[in-house]
């Protein structure tokens, strides 16, 4: 994603806190940085991509963190799959320094992301929503302003709770294919393109069928998801029997070893009778 900024002719600002991650992005003329805090004076608009909501608090209200070494009328971006009570903290931090917080998480996996097609969905005021649209377009192709802030954290956990059920779904349909004697790679030239179609039966089945669990999508961060997206939901006393059996199963799944893995090894709990 930072590399999309990089080939646009923007000047790109990097910080990581493995700082091995960042070596190729300043191999192509990124400036770096030792601390966040040091980035912040030194940009207009930063945009973080993090693991964890506490991880996320650290880099933006630490001492050396983002909010309090920001300049007046910077704009910072978080684009971390996080808590949409925190993204509304923030967002009010910032506005008593003059700094504008927008929440952006982002759909699309590695696949999106690689090929600047992400979903962004973006919590904010829409006067800076519009400032900073141009970035966006450069990493995403489908930026919607789903509300002030909050609202991108709160339509990406939709996103994430559509996703728990389907992974479900297209894993028990590849077992059941395999049981009944089929070729399941056939079998997804004829269910992929129908009303079963979506992004993890075409994209992640074949990486599924060939044995290929590497993540695009890390299946530690989707349990954080959906931890974030049962607590918000019952915060508002809505029930999500489908969001509690997916993240049962994909816990089962990170103790039997798989936390490093991508969500497409939910078949595993299957082809290995973990279930």
């Amino acid at each position: 994603m930072a590399g999309h900024i990089l080939d646009k002719g923007y000047t790109v600002h990097v910080y990581n806190r493995t700082p091995s991650k960042a070596q190729e992005l300043i191999e192509r003329g990124a400036v770096w940085h030792d601390s966040p805090g040091k980035m912040a004076a030194a940009c207009d608009v930063i945009i973080t991509m993090l693991g964890y909501p506490q991880d996320v608090e650290a880099v933006y209200m630490n001492e050396d963190g983002l909010i309090p070494n920001a300049k007046p009328g910077t704009y910072l971006i978080d684009m971390t799959t996080s808590s949409p009570m925190l993204a509304r903290r923030l967002a009010a931090s910032g506005r008593e320094r003059g700094i504008r917080v927008l929440d952006a998480p982002v759909s699309g996996g590695d696949v999106g992301a690689k090929n600047a097609k992400l979903s962004i969905m973006v919590g904010g005021e829409k006067e800076d929503f519009e400032t900073v649209l141009p970035l966006m377009e450069i990493m995403g192709s489908n930026i919607v302003l789903q509300g002030g802030p909050g609202a991108g954290q709160n339509t990406k956990m939709c996103n994430q709770i559509a996703i728990a059920s389907n992974m479900m779904g297209v894993t028990e349909a590849i077992i059941y294919a395999e049981k009944a004697g089929l070729d399941p790679r056939t079998v997804l030239k004829s269910i992929e393109t129908g009303a079963a179609g979506s992004f993890s039966l075409s994209n992640l089945v074949p990486r599924m069928l060939d044995g290929d669990f590497e993540p695009g999508f890390y299946i530690k961060h989707f349990i954080k998801d959906m931890g974030i997206a049962l607590q918000s939901a019952a915060e508002m006393e809505v029930e999500l029997p489908g969001l509690k059996l997916a993240e049962s199963l994909y816990r089962k799944l990170a103790d039997a070893g798989y936390a490093d893995k991508g969500t497409q090894a939910l078949y595993k709990l299957w082809a290995d009778e973990l279930a």
